[in-house]
């Protein structure tokens, strides 16, 4: 019998005191059906901002003409991946932060930043991409870019310019994802996000599967 292939589950987990942006919809969750003697189901209704966790940014997030999370192709968000750590980055990942690692890159990478993922409070000091840095990784050829904050940009920002590099660049992009226990180097990644064809976003199911 040959071993089980190790994954990671690298999303974190979605519920009513997971962190969202501050004036995000937070989870919640109603029970419209319940088992019972006239009811044989549970069945949930549930509302989230498709921030929450683990997700998929749409061009549509940053660019009023720009497509659907549902109309994404599905491609760069599966297949070989490397991820590196920049955990003394401070408030931006530079180029020099990836250095050690950029030697035959995949077309994906992930960045972990923090040492320990926040579970259960927005972090305002969160870690971003400085520009350069997404320039970098387009130039050798990366098609999707991930981070452990939430952002790709700094919280405070309002011009979003990393949002809007992989935007001219034709990059997709994953945030908040778990990097806690992955160690440095290439995986296969797999980060699917719903058919959603009018949102700005989807949340994934984030995981890494050991080459």
């Amino acid at each position: 019998m040959q071993p089980m292939t190790k994954l990671w589950d690298i999303s974190p987990p979605i519920q009513s005191s997971s962190p969202v942006f501050p004036g995000d919809t937070p989870y919640s969750q109603i029970w419209a059906a319940q088992i019972s003697p006239d009811c044989p189901v549970n069945v949930s209704a549930i509302t989230l901002s498709p921030h929450v966790g683990a997700h998929a940014d749409a061009p549509l997030h940053y660019d009023p003409q720009g497509a659907a999370v549902g109309a994404l192709d599905l491609a760069p968000f599966i297949g070989p991946c490397r991820v590196i750590h920049a955990l003394q980055a401070g408030a931006l990942v530079l180029p020099q932060h990836l250095q050690h690692a950029l030697q035959d890159l995949p077309a994906r990478v992930l960045v972990r930043t923090c040492a320990q993922f926040p579970l259960s409070q927005f972090d305002p000091q969160l870690t971003a991409f400085h520009p350069d840095t997404v320039h970098l990784l387009a130039d050798l050829g990366v098609q999707l870019v991930g981070i452990d904050s939430a952002s790709i940009d700094p919280a405070e920002s309002k011009t979003l310019p990393c949002h809007q590099l992989i935007r001219q660049r034709g990059l997709r992009v994953l945030e908040n994802l778990l990097l806690d226990d992955v160690p440095e180097g290439d995986y296969e990644l797999i980060a699917l996000p719903l058919k959603l064809m009018t949102a700005d976003a989807s949340p994934v199911r984030a995981v890494l599967r050991q080459l």
